[in-house]
């Protein structure tokens, strides 16, 4: 198939998902950390509820959904984000940095076959710190623990070769990955904890014209940031992140709300459980 994105918020019309079959918290980030810490009991059948309440908005906005076989050995196969990431030039196989996740390549490979553009090969690059903001504007989130900067100038190079503008964004480590931070919204708005990511940054979004609904700090780590933009403004937005969705409604933005608490207290939540295959080209 012909799977090509340009941008995060061009209607989506395609994703790549993978059922929570095998779904458990594993410690290895901090909010799942932070989760099993607290002896918080997993739910697996609550679980399975929340992610098909999820698939359904996806099916009922008119995006089909194209499935990965999970494996019992990788529970995080879940969070299709990470594992590869769809260009304006076909799909690149990232890199994945932990051990438990590795594995996650093989899905990929066997649902995209040879249809790869490029192949991460330099450090560790993973998809939930690339956001493809815009057609020739791409930013990179590294924080050394999922993304390194050696893998994100290695993606920004290809990208560079191509004409595109690219923005390298470090933040603290303990953040996972950038998408916990922030998210586009629409083509003009993101949902961003600014304290978190800085003047600078907030300077460079105002530059490109891109307004913020700003997150906390607890609202971020709750995964309130990580939500998924479906084009023509609409958004699937957890349930849990009440004032966040609130405002986007205030901004005339359609927000599908389904629960998703059990995911997010994995590390995880609606961006990071999709990999967009193929977006409209934005008008």
């Amino acid at each position: 198939m012909d799977w090509k994105v340009e941008s995060e918020t061009g209607v989506l019309t395609d994703v790549l998902l993978c059922a929570p079959d095998h779904y458990r918290w594993l410690d290895t980030n901090a909010i799942a950390h932070g989760t099993l810490g607290a002896e918080t009991r997993f739910d697996k059948a609550a679980a399975a509820a929340q992610y098909d309440g999820f698939v359904e908005v996806l099916q009922l906005e008119g995006v089909r959904s194209h499935l990965i076989k999970p494996e019992p050995h990788l529970p995080y196969q879940v969070y299709t984000r990470d594992s590869s990431q769809t260009t304006p030039w076909g799909p690149v196989l990232t890199q994945l940095r932990m051990p438990q996740r590795r594995g996650e390549y093989a899905g990929v490979i066997g649902f995209h076959g040879q249809g790869f553009w490029r192949y991460a090969t330099d450090g560790t690059c993973e998809g939930g710190d690339i956001h493809i903001i815009r057609p020739g504007l791409l930013l990179i989130g590294h924080s050394g623990v999922r993304t390194d900067l050696a893998g994100a100038r290695q993606l920004a190079g290809w990208f560079e070769a191509e004409g595109w503008a690219v923005r390298l964004q470090p933040f603290a480590e303990h953040f996972l990955h950038l998408d916990v931070l922030f998210c586009m919204a629409t083509d003009d708005l993101a949902v961003c904890c600014l304290q978190a990511l800085g003047a600078d940054f907030a300077a460079w979004l105002q530059a490109h014209g891109i307004g913020v609904i700003e997150a906390s700090y607890a609202e971020t780590m709750a995964m309130s940031c990580n939500l998924l933009s479906l084009g023509g403004g609409r958004v699937i937005s957890p349930a849990h992140s009440t004032r966040i969705n609130a405002e986007l409604r205030a901004r005339r933005v359609a927000v599908f709300d389904p629960p998703l608490d059990i995911f997010a207290a994995g590390g995880g939540s609606v961006h990071c459980m999709t990999m967009p295959l193929k977006r409209e080209p934005l008008p």
